[in-house]
């Protein structure tokens, strides 16, 4: 991979408006409640 793959991959799982981000974590896809899950996250910490 190149450098600017490595770093597309690594802002994607960090973009929770990004697929990605949720496959990283596990998920098949984006949640339909994705925006409320962000919240609650953020809430949380």
């Amino acid at each position: 991979m190149s450098r600017q793959s490595d770093n597309d991959n690594h802002a994607n799982q960090c973009n929770p408006n990004h697929d990605e981000y949720w496959h990283s974590r596990g998920e098949d896809d984006r949640p339909d409640d994705w925006e409320d899950r962000i919240t609650q996250d953020d809430n949380e910490d």
